[in-house]
């Protein structure tokens, strides 16, 4: 992703010297520091190694530390990089060709264009508390194309445990409601795409992801387990019609359940 400042100054420069910040250099801080990836993840996004990842980041944290100890200039600009093109890379924004690049991704990094999506899933519609899920709907894609399907039952997993659960699974990619920050850190570990703050049908979810329209939320959070609230004392993931992401203003991909 090209920054959208590319240079920047102290009130007062102390040295009259400038600091060049390459492209990639800036892309490895903003991944990791900003958007919280880990350095293997980092790699995968920029498609290159964890070790050249660690090089970069170190490197642009030194020069950071240079403009802002020492008031130099700082310019971003150069280096080894290719813009979002909705095929080849993703900015990690919300939006149909970020969605369309991190599927094309996906499916890549295996090297025989095969991925596994899984869905939180009750009755056709994707289930909205990640960590209360009864089911998952997997769906093996290949050459961006459903092949299979299969309803699992996760047999009393909760929480952080299911991550490892579709680890298992084979799955590289979740779509889901509402998930903590717990669940979010487990499903990172184990290389899961995770694609919250999704609702509706499950099918239709998993369709949009493929063609590169799928609407979710990039900064979905989920900060309480089993409290109940609103009006009615009706919880979230509960099965009586009320629960958070059906009922109007509770939606658990928005505030509340993980």
């Amino acid at each position: 992703m090209e920054p959208l400042y590319n240079n920047f100054a102290p009130d007062a420069s102390l040295s009259g010297e400038d600091v060049i910040l390459t492209i990639d250099e800036y892309e490895t801080v903003r991944l990791i520091d900003l958007e919280k990836l880990t350095h293997e993840q980092c790699a995968r996004q920029m498609d290159i190694s964890r070790t050249t990842v660690t090089e970069l980041y170190e490197s642009a944290r030194y020069k950071i530390a240079d403009t802002i100890v020492n008031g130099k200039r700082l310019h971003i600009s150069g280096g080894h990089y290719r813009v979002c093109d909705g095929i080849n890379s993703c900015c990690r924004k919300k939006c149909g060709k970020a969605a369309a690049a991190v599927t094309l991704s996906t499916m890549n990094k295996k090297g025989t264009g095969l991925m596994k999506i899984a869905v939180t899933y009750e009755n056709g519609q994707i289930f909205q508390h990640f960590g209360h899920t009864e089911q998952f709907k997997l769906y093996t894609v290949e050459n961006g194309e459903i092949v299979h399907e299969e309803v699992v039952d996760t047999n009393g997993s909760g929480h952080g445990a299911l991550a490892g659960f579709l680890q298992n699974a084979g799955a590289d990619t979740l779509i889901c409601g509402g998930i903590g920050g717990g669940a979010q850190v487990a499903l990172r570990d184990a290389g899961i795409q995770l694609y919250g703050g999704v609702s509706g049908n499950a099918d239709d979810a998993v369709r949009a992801l493929l063609s590169g329209s799928l609407s979710y939320n990039p900064d979905v959070r989920c900060s309480h387990h089993d409290h109940e609230h609103g009006e009615g004392g009706h919880s979230c993931g509960s099965h009586d019609g009320h629960s958070c992401g059906n009922h109007e203003g509770h939606s658990c991909g928005n505030h509340g359940c993980h």
